[in-house]
């Protein structure tokens, strides 16, 4: 911009320059010295050739000035001054030139003399009200209002500027008085009020905003949105129990007002009137004319108190009250979702859910929190269908990345796990903590694709953030044990893992199997004989213990083993081999 500005006024003195070497032609035709110059000048009055020279220029000025020629429009505006210094108007453009290249300074002394010549052209005040405003210099753009305004016919209009400057100014006193001012013209407005009101408040004085509502609602009492406007500012002023007459008064009016009754609904309830205000919010969710997203804002507040035993049937009566008013509306299922989840009922809440996407949901909380039901309902293909389309709507949100990449892992589509869960860690940035997520998810997914190096890799770094992350002290432990690799800091892990849960079923057994492959068979049979106590075995746990009993040499007691843990899930495809066999098979 500097640089735009530094050409256009080399342009403007190169023309000034040979439009100047004219102009000393002309002063030796009349044997009288001129001098160029951009600066103003009082001269003596000029006689009617020169009005028409000067004219002349002026004219031919304005067609450069129209087309943004502002260099050549310049000289030929200073020639008309030069040959009529009484044209205002030539001297108001060329302030607007110095305003345009960015020099306010020069502008307003244009602009004074233009006004100087003409004390009764209003754009030349507005002009200069502008500039000063530029310059954050509202005492000045006021005195300019305010000479306008005194001098000019019909620019009352522009009392609310001059209201804004004085606003501007924080002088509130003198922004109260010209907004009596415009009402004493313009008559009652609520716009008008509704500005002093704040100014009253912002000077402390309660009592004058409540006495400028109370006018508006005497001016208009059939219009109830004034006497709403009333009522909150009592309420955000710590007077509620001054509200609720006028509220009620709206009521009496007008019963189903849904804006009353949301107000009345919330200070009863703050009263500690719970009925009273339950059966004001029913009659407002009942309202087909109040929009959903009040209704929504209320709901929200009372479902982030749950699990609360005394609102929850409340909440599942205005749940059903939004749907039946808004069924087409995504938000309706999108707030049951939040409802039915919190009170722990996931099928209702990724049924509502589901009802919002298929709506056209765009909210990433209900994409998300659909991810997350369809995965703890272990309902996978359906969450890679949820998560690609999720993807295609959020593609840089990390949190979509995970929950992508985990139903893949769920699926045992390992490939497409580690390409969605590497994405989602680019994403997470600096996130460290989220990255310890990702690289958790990676340990798992590169143990499954053998690619054993990549996944001790994300295991060390998730335990590099987070040491006592569970979930990787088990499963890289057990993997390790698998591998027979690294035994001793599988030990180390599955022991640090046992110590901080005692009586994990699932951690016991990968310590008790670590132990097993180190050949530590006495205390592997402890741990194990702990696992199998606890609630929740699996297969795989019965199946461990008859290892482990093979190899202390009770063979028959392992073959039963087998045998109870053949009928259980997750064994290994070797059970019915160990049992026909009676052999250790690994």
């Amino acid at each position: 911009m500097r640089q735009k500005n530094t050409i256009f006024f080399i342009g403007l003195l190169v023309l000034t320059i040979n439009l100047a070497g004219t102009s000393d032609v002309l002063a030796q035709k009349k044997k009288k010295s001129q001098k160029a110059s951009q600066t103003v000048e009082a001269t003596q009055p000029v006689g009617q050739d020169a009005k028409w020279k000067a004219e002349m220029y002026h004219t031919e000025a304005e067609k450069y000035f129209l087309i943004d020629d502002y260099a050549k429009a310049f000289v030929l505006y200073q020639k008309a001054i030069e040959t009529d210094p009484s044209n205002a108007t030539a001297n108001f453009r060329i302030a607007q030139i110095y305003e345009k290249g960015n020099e306010p300074d020069k502008s307003i002394l244009y602009l004074q003399k233009a006004i100087s010549l003409d004390e009764t052209n209003k754009f030349f005040y507005l002009e200069l009200a502008n500039v000063y405003t530029s310059q954050s210099n509202f005492k000045d753009a006021a005195t300019a209002y305010e000479t306008m305004i005194r001098k000019c016919k019909k620019t009352d209009e522009y009392l609310f500027e001059l209201a804004a400057v004085y606003i501007y100014q924080e002088d509130y006193t003198q922004a109260l008085k010209t907004y009596d001012l415009i009402e004493e013209k313009f008559g009652i407005n609520e716009q008008v009020i509704a500005q002093k009101q704040k100014l009253y408040l912002k000077q402390s004085n309660l009592d004058m905003a409540i006495s400028e509502g109370q006018k508006l609602i005497d001016a208009y009492p059939s219009e109830p949105r004034y006497t709403l406007m009333l009522a909150e500012i009592f309420i955000s002023n710590n007077q509620p129990e001054k509200a609720i007459p006028y509220l009620e008064a709206v009521i009496a009016k007008d019963p189903g007002n849904p804006r009353a009754l949301l107000m009345l609904a919330d200070l009863y309830r703050k009263r500690g009137e719970v009925e009273k205000s339950n059966i004001y919010l029913n009659k407002a969710f009942a309202q087909p004319d109040l929009d959903i997203q009040p209704k929504i804002q209320v709901l929200a507040t009372y479902i982030q108190q749950l699990p609360n035993a005394d609102i929850e049937s409340l909440c599942a009566d205005l749940v059903a009250k939004v749907t039946a008013a808004h069924p087409e509306d995504a938000r309706s299922y999108e707030i049951g979702g939040d409802y039915y989840m919190r009170i722990s009922n996931d099928s209702l809440a990724m049924e509502s859910y589901k009802k919002a996407i298929d709506l056209g949901s765009k909210n990433y909380n209900t994409w998300q929190s659909a991810l997350q039901l369809e995965l703890k309902l272990e309902n996978t293909d359906q969450a890679v269908i949820t998560g690609e389309k999720a993807l295609e709507l959020f593609p840089n949100q990390s949190g979509i990345c995970w929950f992508l990449g985990t139903a893949y892992l769920m699926k045992k589509d390992y490939e497409s796990a580690s390409e969605i869960l590497e994405q989602g860690k680019k994403l997470s940035g600096n996130n460290k903590e989220l990255q310890s997520f990702f690289n958790a998810q990676l340990g798992d997914t590169y143990n499954n694709l053998k690619q054993y190096s990549k996944s001790d890799e994300s295991y060390e770094a998730a335990l590099a953030f987070d040491p006592e992350n569970d979930h990787v002290l088990n499963n890289y432990s057990y993997f390790l044990s698998l591998r027979k690799e690294k035994l001793d800091l599988a030990k180390k892990m599955s022991t640090k893992l046992i110590l901080k849960n005692p009586d994990n079923t699932t951690y016991l057994d990968t310590h008790a199997w670590v132990l097993y492959v180190r050949g530590e068979l006495e205390e592997a049979k402890t741990y194990i004989e702990k696992a199998i106590a606890g609630p929740d075995i699996s297969g795989t746990v019965i199946e461990h213990y008859g290892d482990i009993l093979f190899k202390l040499g009770n063979v028959d007691l392992a073959v039963k083993q087998w045998q109870i843990a053949k009928g259980m899930d997750e064994t290994s495809e070797l059970i019915d081999k160990k049992i026909a066999d009676r052999k250790l098979y690994e």
